[in-house]
C-alpha cells in the first residue's frame, strides 16, 4: 500500500482523520492511495505466532494491567475514560469513568458504519438511474428530457477520478450512456436534468453551519467525484449533481446523441410519459464501510448517514439518519448522541461503555465480519499505518481513531497473544498534545494485545 505522508503540523493535527489527510491529497502526495478491503484478521494461529518487540510497559503483570492502563489514560488527557472487556466471557478487564459520555470525534463513524451494515446489509448497493420524460418517435427523437436520478451513491465518479483517487473502488457514471443509446434515442429536444432529491439540499453538517466543509465536501443525493470539480481533487463544486449531469451529457454527445438544452437541476416528474432506461450500482456497502473507517473519510460517513435517513425515515437528512443510528445503538444494548455521521460535530457523544457495547454487539450481527474488517490494522494501513509498529498490537489490533481539537480516541478489537478477543474503547477529551495522547493509546493497545 502506498505510504501517505502526514499533513504539516501547522495544518492542525486535529485534521489527521479527515479526508484530506489520507485519501485525497493532491497528485504526488498520496492521491493514488489504494482504498481496498483490509485483510481479515480474526483469531488464528498466524496471530499467536507473530514476532513482536514488547516495550517495558507491555511486560506489565496481570495484577498491574489496569493500573498501567489508567496511568496511560491520565498521561494522555485531562479528561478520559476507558473500558476493556474480554469478549468471550464478558468479563470487564479494566474500566475508568466508563459510563461518562465524551466527545467521540471520528469514533462516531463506528456507529454510522455499524448501523449501515446492520440495517442495509454488507452487500447493499446504491443505485443511480437514467430516465426519459417524453416520447421517442420513429426517428429516435426524444421530445422531452432526460433525468439523471441520484440514489445516494457516494462513489459515483468518472473513471479517471476513480482510478486516481479511489483505487478503482467506484461507480462509473459513463455506464449510463449505454441504456440511453440502447433505447434508440438519437436526439433530445429538451435537456438533461440532475435529480438529487433523495437527500435534502444541505451541503454540510452542524460543525460547518450545514454549509460545505473543507473536511467533507458538498453533500448531495447525486454526488460526483466526492464533490470535487476535477480529478485533481483540489477544489469543490458548488453543484455536484449538475456537474454529474454535465459529464453524462458530454458523454452522450460523444456517443452521437444530440441534446438541445443545457443541464439543469430538477426532480423527475411523478407522472406522465416517463420511463426508466437503466441504472448503475455502487460498490457493495462492505467496501464503502471499509474505506470510511480505514481512511476515516468524512464524506462517505456523512453520505451514509443521509442514506440511512432516506432508507428508513423517508427523509434523506442528517437528522433523520442520526435517529436511525441512535435507534440501532439502543437495539444493540448501546447508546449514542448522534449529530452527524463523521464525528466532526462536537455534540456527537457516547461513553466508553456504549462504544464497547456496540463493538461487542456487532460481533453477533449479520455485518460482523465486514464491520471488523472495516477497521484499520495497527501498524499496517490507513490511519494506523504508522502506529504501534513493533509492538504486540501490530497486526493484532483493529481500531478506529478519532481526532478533533482537544479530542483523541481509539476503540476496537485486539486478538491477543493468548487467543482472546478483547474489545476496548479509549476516549480522551481535554487533550493538549496529540502526540502524547496517541503514544499513550499505543502503549495501552500493546498492553491489551498481550493480555
Amino acid at each position: 500500500m502506498t505510504t501517505v505522508r502526514r499533513l504539516p503540523s501547522a495544518c492542525l493535527t486535529a485534521l489527521i482523520a479527515c479526508l484530506m489527510a489520507w485519501a485525497f491529497l493532491p497528485s504526488g502526495a498520496g492521491a493514488a492511495t489504494e482504498i481496498r478491503p483490509a485483510r481479515q484478521i480474526l483469531r488464528g494461529p498466524d496471530l499467536r505466532t507473530a514476532t513482536v518487540t514488547p516495550s517495558a510497559r507491555a511486560e506489565a503483570s496481570a495484577s498491574s494491567f489496569c493500573t498501567a492502563l489508567r496511568g496511560d489514560l491520565r498521561q494522555g488527557a485531562r479528561a478520559g475514560g476507558l473500558l476493556v472487556i474480554d469478549a468471550e466471557t464478558d468479563r470487564v478487564l479494566c474500566r475508568q469513568a466508563a459510563a461518562k459520555r465524551r466527545i467521540l470525534a471520528s469514533n462516531m463513524k463506528l456507529f454510522t458504519t455499524a448501523t449501515a451494515l446492520g440495517r442495509l446489509g454488507p452487500k447493499h448497493r446504491f443505485e443511480t438511474s437514467v430516465w426519459r420524460a417524453g416520447k421517442v418517435d420513429r426517428n429516435g427523437v426524444l421530445r422531452g428530457n432526460l433525468y439523471l436520478v441520484g440514489g445516494g451513491d457516494p462513489l459515483l465518479t468518472s473513471p479517471i477520478f476513480g482510478q486516481r483517487v479511489l483505487g478503482n473502488v467506484y461507480s462509473n457514471i459513463y455506464g449510463l450512456v449505454g441504456p440511453v443509446t440502447s433505447a434508440g434515442i438519437r436526439r433530445v429536444t429538451g435537456r438533461v436534468y440532475a435529480d438529487a432529491s433523495i437527500f435534502d439540499s444541505l451541503r454540510g453538517v452542524a460543525d460547518s453551519g450545514f454549509a460545505t466543509s473543507p473536511y467533507i465536501g458538498p453533500l448531495s443525493g447525486l454526488s460526483f467525484n466526492l464533490g470535487y470539480t476535477t480529478s485533481s481533487a483540489t477544489s469543490f463544486s458548488s453543484s455536484p449533481e449538475k456537474l454529474a449531469g454535465l459529464k453524462l451529457m458530454k458523454a452522450l454527445e460523444a456517443s452521437g446523441v444530440q441534446i438541445t438544452g443545457d443541464v439543469a437541476e430538477g426532480e423527475l416528474p411523478a407522472t406522465g410519459a416517463r420511463r426508466r432506461l437503466g441504472s448503475i450500482e455502487s460498490p457493495t456497502l462492505d467496501k464503502i464501510a471499509n474505506a470510511t473507517n480505514v481512511f476515516s473519510i468524512n464524506f462517505l460517513a456523512e453520505t451514509l448517514m443521509k442514506g440511512l435517513g432516506a432508507s428508513f425515515r423517508e427523509r434523506g437528512t442528517t437528522a433523520a439518519g442520526a435517529g436511525v443510528v441512535e435507534g440501532f445503538a439502543k437495539q444493540n444494548g448501546s447508546g449514542v448522541q448522534a449529530a452527524d455521521g463523521s464525528g466532526l460535530t462536537r455534540s456527537n457523544r457516547a461513553s466508553p461503555a456504549e462504544v464497547a457495547g456496540l463493538l461487542d454487539a456487532m460481533r453477533e450481527n449479520r455485518g460482523a465480519s465486514s464491520f471488523v474488517d472495516s477497521l484499520a490494522v495497527a501498524g499496517t494501513e490507513g490511519t494506523l499505518a504508522d502506529r504501534m509498529k513493533g509492538t504486540a498490537a501490530a497486526g493484532r489490533c483493529r481500531a478506529k481513531t478519532g481526532t478533533i481539537s482537544g479530542v483523541s480516541a481509539l476503540s476496537g478489537y485486539c486478538f491477543s497473544t493468548s487467543g482472546k478477543t478483547i474489545v476496548f474503547s479509549i476516549l480522551m477529551n481535554g487533550v493538549s498534545s496529540f502526540d502524547a495522547a496517541r503514544a499513550n493509546q499505543d502503549e495501552m493497545a500493546a498492553l491489551i494485545a498481550r493480555r
